[in-house]
Parts: structure tokens; sequence; C-alpha cells
């Protein structure tokens, strides 16, 4: 847990909040506590938020969980990966952090929709992650997920763009 803990200070996290996330050592460990963050409404307008923003206010959307869910896999060992799964102009995008477990693909996720939440490591390519989150993915009866990304590893990214910055975290 140490080096988990150096690793977050080292992002630019509190020391309470790198603590916080190198107890999650696990994707199924930070899946849980991805749920237990309150659902951000988005009262004052559109937001996204960074890790060290999310757990100080203690509220995450889609991508704000995903980037919570990617800095603890980066503290845990793993690589921060994102894939945003896009829909229908209609509806908004999904984001998720994955990981791997041998060659199979998983996904952790902040959803208010349980089927769109975390995903078994059991998938051999990120098309078919992504085609397991169509059936669910719906908007007035209709499907309207798209397309998906290739993953994105966040380590290409300054962490005071993702990790502690204030303010809006998509401009990267």
């Amino acid at each position: 847990m140490r080096k988990a803990v150096t690793v977050g200070r080292k992002l630019g996290l509190t020391k309470e909040a790198a603590m916080t996330l190198a107890e999650l050592r696990t994707p199924e460990r930070i899946q849980d506590f991805v749920n237990e963050i309150p659902w951000n409404t988005e009262p004052d307008g559109e937001t996204a938020r960074s890790v060290a923003e999310v757990l100080r206010l203690r509220q995450a959307h889609c991508v704000e969980g995903a980037f919570v869910a990617a800095c603890a896999l980066w503290m845990a060992g793993r690589r921060p990966l994102l894939m945003d799964m896009g829909a229908c102009e209609d509806d908004v995008d999904h984001v998720v952090a994955l990981f791997r477990r041998g060659r199979y693909w998983g996904a952790i996720s902040k959803s208010n929709s349980p089927f769109l939440r975390y995903r078994d490591p059991i998938y051999r390519t990120l098309r078919e992650l992504s085609l397991s989150f169509f059936p669910q993915y719906v908007l007035e009866r209709q499907k309207t997920l798209r397309t998906y990304s290739v993953s994105v590893d966040l380590r290409r990214y300054d962490p005071a763009l993702w990790v502690t910055h204030q303010g809006y975290c998509l401009e990267m």
C-alpha cells in the first residue's frame, strides 16, 4: 500500500486522497468505491471534475468516475486506460476505465443504471466489450450507442490535467 500512496502523491493527490485510493487494489474494489460516490447532477452546469475534485466533493458522473477508476488502477500498478463509447446526437457518450486480466478486457464504470457499470474481464477485444453495453444503452426506447474508441492511456497526459486540475478537465 505504501508504494500506491507514493504513486498517488507523485500524481499530486493529498496524502488523504492517495491513501483512500491506495486501499483499492482490485478492479472489483475500485468499482465498489465508484458505485458509492453519489451521482453528480451538475446543478450549476456541465462539469468534468478531476480525481482530486471528485474525492473532495464526493460526487461524480460517468467521465469523472472513469478518471477516479483510472487513477486507482494506476496506483495499483495497472495502466490508466479509458474508452469512450459514442452515442447518437440525442444522447451522451459513456466513458469507462479499462483493465485487463490476462488477455481479456474488463471495465469499471460510473452510471445511474446498474446495467452500464462493471464488466468482468471476459472480452477478447474492445469491440466485444463495447457491444456488451449496446442492449442497455437506451434513450426513449431507442438504442443509441454508435461507436467506441481505442484505449486511451492517461499516462500520455500531464496528471495536472485530470488528477488535480480545478475546473473542466476535458480540455486534454
